[in-house]
């Protein structure tokens, strides 16, 4: 066994059950209607997941856009959402952190130029998370490290009107 192997980060990984992610609203890489962007109404798409491990106590998600000018852009963090196989669009049963407009709600898609890629990535937690709302991404990230069971993600694209 090689140094890499044994470390308990890497263990960890390895054993994640993968979350499988879906969306009525679009498929995987497919293009991200304008209802869910700054082009439209701006709300979160309704999000389906399946395979969520049995010792799940909550889910969190990040949605973030790495391909922005300036670096990867965080769109919605949400997290303690009860165990559920499906949040309802603009639903927000949880607690939101503070994304990178500088809000605490779901910005969508709005990219300057160019066919962005947007990941929605789902978390499965073996706890409910104790930090408060003013949270951003690097707090939720270090607070979810040690607990997480499950993980996938959708991807979706958009280009701006």
């Amino acid at each position: 066994m090689d140094h890499y192997s044994s470390t308990p980060e890497i263990e960890k990984a390895v054993t994640y059950k993968k979350i499988d992610v879906s969306s009525a609203a679009f498929k995987e890489n497919g293009l991200i209607p304008p209802r869910y962007t700054c082009d439209g109404k701006n709300v979160s798409p309704a999000l389906n997941f399946d395979n969520i491990p049995k010792e799940t106590q909550s889910l969190s998600i990040i949605v973030d856009d790495p391909d922005a000018p300036a670096g990867t852009w965080v769109h919605w963090l949400i997290w303690n959402i009860p165990v559920t196989h499906h949040l309802k669009e603009d639903h927000t049963i949880g607690t939101q952190g503070i994304n990178d407009f500088n809000k605490q709600i779901y910005g969508g898609p709005c990219p300057p130029k160019g066919t962005h890629r947007y990941f929605f990535k789902v978390y499965a937690l073996d706890c409910k998370l104790e930090i408060p709302g003013s949270s951003n991404k690097a707090d939720l990230e270090k607070a979810m490290g040690g607990h997480i069971l499950g993980f996938g993600e959708l991807i979706g694209l958009y280009k701006k009107e």
